[in-house]
């Protein structure tokens, strides 16, 4: 698969419109309409407007965002292009999965992380629990049941899961869905009891009555559900979140990188960024390129010991 992956990129990027070309294309791995792809456009519109030259995005789908990273390792020097990634890409795929066909430190170069994004715990409304700590003493009481829905395998929610059913005293058994939807579905028809998927696709069901969400992962309540609680106010020694990034590859010059990283770093301390993130549930972040790679560090000694515990292997 990587060397069909690899090879189809080369013979892409050695297409001469897009060798002479002066586009910025941002790469997002993940299909139109999701959170990263959200986030891509609302920076590309921006940024356009500051370098003063076309952006694009462009979607290259498959593998979990692998894809997009094994075809934006291999960009000619002269093209610009930046990739948009998460975790999944950059943290999680390096531990877990064999050939993966690109070295996440070796081939990239941080550029500026522009957003967070924190976790939800939620409960269906046939788990008789209002409370985490009432959440926790139900999986202890009810260990056969300590089924944690969560969007995929392999994501930050699938071991955010396995630490809270360690907090619970619990081996939990994170059920992994093929994306939120089918997830929610299930959370509120109470085929699974307990669910954590990021914070954007439970508000509006927990609004609704439709599930019951108990607590967020983040060191802040979020101003959508100012009600809820995060972990630690509810008694639970638990913090984490997610993050959308910028990275470019290897080769492309050190000055156009900190070029785009300015640029990016200045965009995202507009207001009205802020409030199309804030409208997407998103934490805007305005980040230097030498405090995204410092970021990158602290977010993987905090990720890395969880992930190889878990002995997961897709």
């Amino acid at each position: 698969m990587a060397a069909s992956v690899l090879a189809t990129s080369s013979s892409l990027w050695a297409l001469p419109a897009q060798a002479q070309d002066g586009v910025l294309r941002i790469i997002v791995g993940y299909p139109p309409g999701g959170a990263t792809d959200r986030v891509a456009r609302i920076v590309a519109d921006k940024l356009q407007a500051s370098l003063g030259s076309t952006v694009i995005v462009d979607n290259k789908v498959g593998a979990g965002g692998r894809v997009a990273a094994q075809f934006v390792k291999n960009a000619p020097a002269n093209q610009p292009v930046l990739m948009l990634a998460n975790p999944a890409v950059m943290v999680v795929a390096p531990l877990v999965v064999s050939n993966l066909g690109y070295d996440a430190e070796q081939d990239f170069v941080p550029v500026s992380e522009v957003n967070r994004y924190v976790f939800g715990v939620a409960v269906s409304s046939a788990v008789p629990v209002r409370e985490m700590q009432h959440l926790l003493a139900w999986l202890k009481a009810n260990p056969a049941k300590a089924n944690i829905g969560v969007p995929a395998t392999g994501s930050l929610p699938h071991f955010f899961a396995l630490m809270l059913g360690q907090q619970a005293g619990v081996e939990a058994e994170a059920v992994g869905y093929k994306g939120s939807a089918p997830l929610l579905t299930d959370l509120m028809g109470g085929q699974v009891p307990v669910a954590v998927d990021t914070l954007d696709t439970l508000v509006q069901q927990h609004q609704a009555g439709k599930l019951r969400l108990l607590a967020v992962s983040g060191d802040a309540r979020n101003a959508a559900v100012p009600d809820v609680p995060t972990l630690k106010e509810a008694g639970v020694n638990l913090s984490a979140a997610g993050w959308n990034t910028f990275f470019a590859p290897k080769s492309m010059p050190a000055a156009q990188v900190q070029r785009y990283a300015a640029a990016i770093h200045k965009l995202m301390q507009d207001p009205d960024v802020h409030k199309q993130f804030a409208t997407n549930y998103l934490d805007p972040v305005a980040s230097t390129a030498e405090q995204t790679a410092k970021a990158l560090q602290a977010y993987k000694k905090q990720w890395v010991p969880v992930i190889q515990a878990s002995g997961y292997k897709p």
